[in-house]
């Protein structure tokens, strides 16, 4: 018995040395979410907009930012609570909730990178109130989906039109501005300025998804369908990632068939 007792004894002390160990590394990370925090209760946007990441202020204006955290409730923030905190290498999550000084809790999930001037936030998530399903708040709604594909064409097809995917990239997630450069886009696109299809015909149309949206282990969601158009159909595979405050395409693919 005495033996039994030393060995939970001792898985005891590891258990606690793991949670001790996880709460010091991610506390720098905590200390820039609080301070984001703070600094918008205190109405300093331009003190919480300097906690950003550089990608996240690329694709998001500070009027924007303090737009978002009013529609969201979270400019009323009160105090925040960090039940999950992750860290892999560069990289960090915090989940938990915020506090209201109206006596309201939103679910909130912070992803941070690590950078020469310490953590700064990567994006931040709010998932929506009401009925979900087994992942909710994970990827946007149907309808948001919908939005992102048909946005997202129609830039496609200014770009072909324009036989330039300058604007593609400008409109891309950071992630992909700085794995494809313009040139690069247009060497991939090329064929389709060739044909002289105008893809805005698309605007009028509603895609079609050939199957149920994924959303894979690093967090990139992907959208598969087609425009049901005749007689030739045009497929389409795009990929997104949550940047700053929302979805941003981190790829796409393209087919007449």
């Amino acid at each position: 018995m005495n033996k039994f007792l030393k060995v939970l004894l001792g898985i005891a002390v590891i258990v606690v040395l793991a949670i001790a160990a996880v709460f010091y590394f991610t506390s720098d990370m905590v200390q820039v979410a609080d301070g984001f925090f703070n600094a918008v209760k205190s109405g300093d946007m331009s003190k919480a907009y300097s906690y950003l990441s550089d990608d996240f202020k690329a694709r998001t204006s500070q009027e924007a930012l303090g737009d978002f955290l009013s529609k969201s409730g979270l400019s009323a923030f009160k105090s925040a609570s960090w039940q999950n905190r992750s860290i892999s290498g560069g990289r960090g999550e915090l989940t938990g909730s915020i506090n209201t000084e109206s006596g309201g809790v939103a679910p909130i999930k912070l992803s941070l990178v690590k950078g020469e001037s310490g953590w700064k936030i990567y994006s931040i998530e709010k998932p929506q109130a009401g009925i979900q399903d087994e992942k909710a708040g994970q990827f946007p709604a149907e309808s948001d989906q919908v939005k992102l594909v048909a946005e997202t064409m129609h830039v496609f097809a200014l770009c072909v039109n324009e036989k330039s995917m300058a604007k593609f990239h400008a409109y891309s997630s950071s992630l992909m501005q700085k794995q494809y450069a313009p040139q690069k886009l247009d060497e991939a696109f090329a064929p389709f300025y060739k044909i002289g299809t105008d893809f805005t015909v698309l605007d009028n149309l509603s895609p079609v998804f050939d199957e149920k949206p994924s959303l894979n282990s690093d967090g990139v969601l992907l959208i598969k369908g087609h425009y049901p158009t005749k007689p030739s159909q045009v497929f389409f595979k795009q990929e997104y990632i949550y940047e700053g405050l929302g979805w941003k395409v981190l790829g796409l693919n393209v087919e007449i068939k």
